[in-house]
């Protein structure tokens, strides 16, 4: 992870996404952290980025996990697919 003040990354913005695409970069406002930039090196990763962010997405994992606490499954060889 690395650390840049915003006036930096405001002047040299195509540097940092192409760093941003190997690790997360923190940027500060005064020192302080403010946000993070955050890469993507394919469009795999941006689809994997906004599948994992999706509310609709998580909440069916919820609610499937959930289903298995309860003991509702079903093994896929069972399943028939």
């Amino acid at each position: 992870m690395k650390k840049v003040a915003l006036s930096q990354v405001k002047d040299e913005l195509s540097r940092y996404l192409r760093v941003a695409a190997k690790e997360h970069v923190v940027i500060t406002r005064h020192g302080e952290a403010a946000g993070v930039l955050i890469g993507f090196k394919n469009e795999e990763e941006w689809f994997e980025y906004r599948l994992q962010n999706d509310p609709r997405f998580l909440e069916r994992i919820a609610a499937a996990r959930e289903s298995l606490g309860k003991g509702r499954s079903v093994r896929l060889e069972d399943s028939g697919e």
